[in-house]
């Protein structure tokens, strides 16, 4: 992911400081969604304080060129590892048992939501779809029987 990231802005003519790479890694590291101040903690080290501000500011870079995502509902952040075009509609299934988050986009989604937006006129600057339940593994653990207790 960083060296997508690297490669990109590279490409792009962009800077990707050491600030905006850590940043990308803290939040790669993790397979949940991170908060701004959680990251900073997870990159502040003894005499070594990183602040919330300027981890804010990297992860509106890194936002704005698609390397990561925030989830509005978590006010949180996490990686995006797919290649999808600038502007692609997206959908986080988030579980609220384990945290989980998955990313996916749903073409039958976009196009009615492009029919409605069509008929108000209303033009979006971003097309990110959060659905709260619960994943397979978590259901799944969820149906299994109980063993009987022993005595």
């Amino acid at each position: 992911m960083i060296e997508r990231a690297e490669r990109l802005c590279q490409t792009r003519g962009l800077q990707f400081t050491r600030l905006r790479r850590d940043v990308l890694a803290a939040v790669a590291a993790e397979h949940r969604p991170l908060g701004a101040y959680d990251i900073a903690e997870r990159m502040s080290a003894p005499g070594r304080r990183v602040a919330a501000v300027s981890v804010y500011r990297a992860l509106d870079f890194l936002t704005e060129q698609g390397f990561v995502h925030r989830i509005s509902s978590r006010n949180a952040f996490v990686s995006c590892g797919h290649e999808h075009g600038a502007g692609a509609g997206l959908v986080f299934l988030i579980c609220r048992t384990c945290g989980g988050i998955d990313e996916m986009t749903a073409p039958a989604v976009e196009s009615a939501l492009d029919q409605t937006l069509a008929g108000t006129g209303f033009s979006p600057t971003s097309r990110i779809l959060e659905v709260e339940g619960e994943c397979g593994a978590c259901r799944g653990r969820a149906d299994e029987p109980n063993e009987p207790d022993r005595a």
